[in-house]
Formats: C-alpha cells, sequence, structure tokens
C-alpha cells in the first residue's frame, strides 16, 4: 500500500511539475461552477458551497505546490 502511494505522488508530482497552473485553473473553474449554480440549481449543494470551499482549497494548495516546484 506504501508502494503504491509512493509511486502516486511520484508520478502526480512529475506531471504537476510541467503544469504548476493547473491546480490553480481548476480551482478557479470549481469556484466559478458554484458561482453559477446558485442561479439555476437549489439544495443542499448549492447551500453548502461544496464548490466554493472545494476551489479554494484545491486553488492554494496548487499555488503553494507550484511555488514548492
Amino acid at each position: 500500500m506504501l508502494n503504491w502511494f509512493s509511486k502516486f505522488l511520484d508520478r502526480a508530482s512529475e506531471y504537476l511539475a510541467v503544469r504548476k497552473g493547473l491546480l490553480p485553473l481548476v480551482g478557479l473553474f470549481l469556484i466559478l461552477i458554484n458561482f453559477f449554480l446558485q442561479f439555476f440549481v437549489s439544495g443542499w449543494l448549492t447551500e453548502s458551497n461544496l464548490f466554493l470551499h472545494l476551489g479554494l482549497i484545491i486553488a492554494i494548495f496548487g499555488l503553494m505546490l507550484a511555488w514548492a516546484l
């Protein structure tokens, strides 16, 4: 299990090292999805702002990872 996770992290870091802006763009896209869902869908998904929180976490993580790589 640990060997699989180590290989996954190695492949993910090699992939993201070349594409430094990918995770912040994905986070921004999720934030925009949350913004537009508020106008068309009502329910738990929009009331909890799930995509907003997920997008913010992914964008900040992507910026920190791009700075480290």
